[in-house]
């Protein structure tokens, strides 16, 4: 079981404002470990992005993958065994969110970046993907309250998950556990959080699926 290891490397995905972060927070307080965390508010051009995306989508782009490569490559060089950690984004996530924010030429060009920064990168221990309703998202996206989200919209919020589930549909580098979101509160409500994180432990290999409003179904 997964609270008997000492070494684990467990990422957290998804869309915006689905709860990546909060939860990332909770399990890295639950094992003792190493929260790592992507650098959003760091990137200059994320404001003007969300006003108008194509006037700085490559940069935006080129920012994130840069800055997301270099935290996955400092852990990767310190020793990736000593100790757990617990991350709120994958780096292939920044593939997806190019599809949908670059034009043709664009992601050519990112593309062969991507293909060149990224080479043997770790993989996730295990990846916890959760999904959620675009209207669900940008409802928590406006409840935070972040001034450089206010323009994000539910268009954008749907592409993003037809990205993410079209990637985790064929996705087999590591055991996935796929999680609805929807009607789950893992932050204030304890229930939710120890049916989720006893899901997380029965993880073993392949693909698994929490649904709190249903039967769980295990392939």
């Amino acid at each position: 079981m997964m609270n008997e290891l000492t070494s684990k490397y467990i990422v957290v995905e998804g869309p915006i404002g689905v709860g990546k972060t909060s939860l990332a927070n909770k399990l890295a307080l639950e094992w003792d470990a190493e929260l790592v965390l992507e650098n959003v508010d760091d990137n200059p051009f994320l404001s003007k992005f969300y006003k108008n995306s194509r006037q700085v989508s490559f940069q935006t782009q080129l920012y994130f993958l840069l800055t997301r490569t270099r935290q996955v490559q400092a852990f990767k060089q310190r020793d990736i065994f000593a100790t757990a950690r617990v991350s709120d984004f994958m780096l292939q996530k920044d593939r997806l969110f190019a599809q949908v924010t670059l034009n043709n030429e664009e992601y050519d060009l990112y593309d062969q970046l991507y293909s060149y920064m990224t080479v043997d990168i770790p993989k996730p221990d295990l990846l916890i993907y959760l999904q959620a309703p675009a209207d669900i998202l940008l409802k928590r996206i406006k409840k935070r309250g972040r001034d450089f989200e206010k323009y994000i919209t539910k268009d954008y919020l749907e592409k993003l998950n037809s990205v993410y589930l079209k990637f985790f549909s064929t996705y087999n580098g590591s055991p996935l556990l796929i999680v609805n979101a929807e009607d789950i509160d893992f932050v204030n409500n304890q229930k939710d959080y120890s049916n989720l994180l006893d899901k997380i432990y029965s993880v073993d290999k392949g693909k698994h699926y929490f649904n709190p409003l249903a039967s769980i179904i295990n392939e």
